[in-house]
């Protein structure tokens, strides 16, 4: 399946929006989850082949030419004009999918397959908390806009400045923290944010995802004071500090396991 590029929004310093349309889009079908997402597939420069391209063929080519695979969230789908905006992390020209996406025009193809997904938020909690930075901003802004009508949301989110601040919507009551790391990278930040929040009583839904380290600490966090339950916490490490996107998928699995095997009851702030 492919898109082609028929609008670019610059949301923010750090995010850029890319509304595709076209024929290649008569197939798609939308995801039910808040957090979904395609596997969008980037062509490195100078592959001798273009989008829309079989997928069999091109693994034929040297490793430095086939496509580069990377989830990219789905802000929305308008199944009458058949369009699809996909909302991208970006720091300048600089990655294949941000790259990408700093400097996609019209006409420009994007060839994915999906959507896929894995989190809506839990219909029977009390309140929500979405937590997570600005790779996680788009699926926490789906996220909000989808909690049963009058329940208490909860959003923390960590930005550069104030720059980096989106509208953010909900069908919930929506008390937003917006936390500035201001050049900084401190793993804590998000984790020091809801440690001081007030509690609330009943059932919390949690969402927590992002840069990775900063995910552990929010998570030792939520369970560590009680917060939220394991089977009410969703965490996804989308990134993490000081690694390329190759690195850390070749050692994702392994730190999410070690992550799931620590002890709870133990917040480590």
């Amino acid at each position: 399946m492919h898109g082609e590029v028929i609008a670019t929004t610059q949301l923010t310093p750090q995010l850029v929006r890319v509304t595709l349309g076209g024929a290649g889009l008569d197939d798609f079908a939308p995801s039910p989850y808040a957090d979904s997402y395609v596997n969008a597939f980037f062509i490195p420069r100078d592959a001798p082949y273009e989008v829309p391209f079989d997928e069999a063929d091109v693994r034929k080519h040297a490793r430095e030419f086939r496509p580069l695979p990377r989830r990219i969230t789905v802000r929305s789908w308008d199944p009458e004009r058949r369009e699809l905006a996909l909302d991208f992390a970006v720091h300048g020209d600089v990655g294949y999918a941000g790259s990408w996406a700093f400097n996609a025009k019209p006409g420009d193809r994007l060839q994915f397959r999906g959507p896929g997904g894995g989190y809506s938020p839990h219909s029977e909690a009390d309140s929500y908390m979405f937590v997570g930075d600005e790779s996680a901003l788009p699926a926490i802004a789906v996220a909000a806009e989808s909690v049963p009508e009058g329940r208490r949301v909860t959003i923390v989110a960590e930005v550069e400045d104030s720059a980096g601040e989106i509208e953010l919507r909900s069908t919930g009551n929506l008390d937003i923290h917006w936390v500035h790391r201001a050049g900084r990278h401190d793993e804590n930040l998000l984790a020091e944010a809801v440690h001081a929040l007030p509690r609330t009583d009943g059932t919390v839904s949690a969402f927590v995802h992002g840069e990775a380290e900063s995910i552990r600490a929010v998570r030792r966090v939520l369970l560590g004071e009680n917060i939220v339950t394991p089977e009410y916490l969703s965490c996804s490490p989308y990134w993490r500090h000081g690694h390329t996107d190759e690195q850390w998928r070749s050692v994702k699995a392994a730190w999410v396991r070690e992550v799931e095997a620590e002890p709870l009851g133990v917040s480590r702030l």
